[in-house]
C-alpha cells in the first residue's frame, strides 16, 4: 500500500524504507524522485530525478520502464541523475533490453552540482550536491515569476507592451522556491544548501531516531540522524517538511511516535512523517 499525505500544494505518494527501496511521486510537478520500487500508478510520469546509484533508489527501473511499455507510454522517460551515473545507467539498461528483448530506451540529463534545467513554464530545476559515499544529487525546484518594476507599475498596459516591445529592462525575477528533494545525505546539506529552508517544501531524509543507532554510525554511513536535526528546528521556514527514508529499525507507529516525542512544536507545526498507517512496512 503505498503511502499518501499533502504537503502544501503538493501530493506526496509513494514508497520509502531506508535501505529497502524509496520511490515518491508528486504529481503537480510531473517528478519521480528515485526508482526503488515501479510505482505501477505513476509509471507515466514524464521526469524522474535519481538521488544516487544504489539499489535501493535505482534498482526498480527496469522494471518501471517495463511497466510503461506494457501501458503504451511512447515517450521516453527523461532521466536526470548525477553526471557521473550516466555511463553506468547507460550499460545496465543495454544489458537488461537484451534480457528483456525489448529496447527499454530513455533520455538522460546528466547533472553537476548548481546545474540548471527548464522544465516547463516557469518551473527549472536545479540540482544541489548531497554528501554520501558515491556520486550523489539532490533537487531544488524554483519557480521564476517576473514582476514589474516599481518605477513602472503605475502605467497603463499599452506603455508596459510599448516598453517591452524596446527591449527595455521592465521586469525583474523573483525565485520562488517550490519544492526540494534530499536524501542519503549527511546534514551537512543543510549548511551548503541554504535555499532548503526557504522551500515551500522540503522532503527530507531522516534514517534513525533514536539511541538504537548513534550519531557516529548514522555519520559513518552518511545519512541524517534525528539529533542532528534537531538543532536545525528554528530555521525550518517551510510550509511543510516531510521526514523520510526511515530505518527498519523502526515500525511506522515507532515513527509518528518518536517524532511526536522528540520533535519541538515549531518543528512539528510543520511536520509530515512519510509513513504508512499500517502496523509495519509494504512487502
Amino acid at each position: 500500500m503505498l503511502t499518501t499525505l499533502q504537503a502544501a500544494r503538493y501530493t506526496i505518494r509513494g514508497m520509502s524504507l531506508g535501505g529497502v527501496y524509496t520511490s515518491i511521486h508528486v504529481p503537480e510537478l510531473d517528478a519521480l524522485f528515485d526508482c526503488g520500487f515501479p510505482l505501477r500508478a505513476s509509471a507515466a510520469v514524464t521526469n524522474l530525478f535519481l538521488s544516487h546509484g544504489h539499489v535501493d533508489h535505482v534498482g526498480a527501473l527496469p522494471a518501471l520502464l517495463g511497466i510503461r511499455g506494457l501501458h503504451g507510454v511512447r515517450k521516453n522517460l527523461r532521466i536526470f541523475l548525477p553526471a557521473a551515473l550516466g555511463p553506468a545507467v547507460e550499460e545496465a539498461l543495454t544489458v537488461i533490453s537484451r534480457l528483456h528483448r525489448w529496447p527499454l530506451t530513455v533520455d538522460l540529463v546528466p547533472m553537476e552540482p548548481g546545474q540548471e534545467v527548464h522544465l516547463r513554464n516557469d518551473l527549472n530545476v536545479r540540482a544541489f550536491k548531497t554528501y554520501h559515499p558515491v556520486p550523489s544529487l539532490g533537487y531544488l525546484f524554483i519557480n521564476r515569476v517576473k514582476k514589474l518594476l516599481p518605477q513602472y507599475a503605475g502605467l497603463p498596459g499599452d506603455e508596459i507592451g510599448r516598453l517591452r516591445r524596446t527591449g527595455a529592462e521592465i521586469f525583474r525575477e523573483d525565485p520562488r522556491y517550490e519544492l526540494a528533494y534530499a536524501t542519503d545525505t549527511l546534514p551537512t546539506v543543510l549548511d551548503r544548501e541554504p535555499a532548503l529552508f526557504d522551500a515551500r517544501v522540503l522532503i527530507l531524509e531522516c534514517t534513525f531516531l533514536d539511541q538504537k543507532k548513534s550519531v557516529a554510525d548514522a555519520r559513518a554511513g552518511c545519512h541524517i540522524h534525528l539529533d542532528e536535526l534537531l538543532p536545525y528546528a528554528h530555521r525550518f521556514r517551510n510550509e511543510a517538511l516531510v521526514l523520510m527514508h526511515f530505518s527498519q529499525l523502526y515500525s511506522p507507529a515507532d515513527v509518528r511516535r518518536l517524532l511526536a516525542e522528540r520533535c519541538p512544536p515549531e518543528m512539528r507545526r510543520i511536520l509530515r512523517s512519510f509513513a504508512p498507517e499500517t502496523e509495519s512496512w509494504p512487502g
